[in-house]
Parts: structure tokens; sequence; C-alpha cells
């Protein structure tokens, strides 16, 4: 048995793009257009990481997806939680859960997935302004 992907259903194809791949830097692996079926499939990766794949799911005619709490989060491993945190706030996103600790925060993309950011190896040292930043809404 091997793991593939997991698939989420997105609302806007180029919001989810300008989230997943612009803000939160993963690559685009291959994407497929299926106008017979009105919908296309966007399967991304982290760098140098292929395995694990998310694949984005748009069905061009228009659908209200709830989220669940049946499903809790993707998580991604990050060198440096700090920087990619401020990358993620220069693209526009709230980080939700800050990285206070300097191991753990959370964002969400634009249909409301919880993503987890963790960072690899040991925790970095508290630093301000993430030290002194309150948790936002749900995550």
């Amino acid at each position: 048995m091997k793991y593939l992907h997991t698939m989420v259903r997105v609302t806007d194809i180029d919001a989810s793009l300008r989230f997943y791949r612009d803000a939160l830097g993963l690559e685009v692996i291959r994407r497929n257009d299926y106008p017979q079926g009105r919908f296309t499939l966007v399967f991304l990766a982290a760098p140098g990481d292929h395995e694990a794949q998310v694949e984005l799911t748009h069905n061009w005619d228009p659908e209200t997806y709830t989220g669940g709490r049946n499903f809790g989060h993707l998580a991604y491993e990050v060198d440096n939680i700090y920087a990619a945190c401020e990358r993620l706030q220069a693209h526009g996103v709230t980080i939700l859960r800050p990285p206070r600790d300097g191991r753990m925060a959370f964002v969400r993309s634009p249909d409301q997935i919880s993503v987890e950011l963790l960072q690899k190896g040991e925790a970095l040292a508290p630093q301000a302004p993430w030290s002194d930043m309150p948790n936002v809404g749900t995550w």
C-alpha cells in the first residue's frame, strides 16, 4: 500500500493556487482540465517531496461546500516557521494560530481548509512579534 494524495474541493481555482502555490510554497505537479466532466484537477506537493500530494478539485459549476469537524487539517514541516508565516502574511493570509512557541502555526485556505505548519527539528526561540500575537478565529 502507498499513500497517494489528499483531495480537497475548491470553489475558486485561481484563489486556491495563490494560497497553496504562491503563499504556502507548494509546487504544481500536474493540472488536468476535463471539459466533458466540467472539472479541473491540480496536484501539488512540497518542493523535493512529491510523494505526499494535495489534489485540488475544482467543479466548474458553482457548489457550496461546508467544512466538517471530521476533517482536521493538512500539515507541512517548514525549515523556518517565522519565515513561512511572514511569506503567508505577505500574500494576505491571516495567521490564525501564530507560532508563539517557535514550533507550530495554523492558517486557512480560501475554502477554509485548515493548514498546520510545524517547525522542522527543534522549536525556534520565541521571538516578537509572534510571541505576543493572539489567536484569531478558529483553525
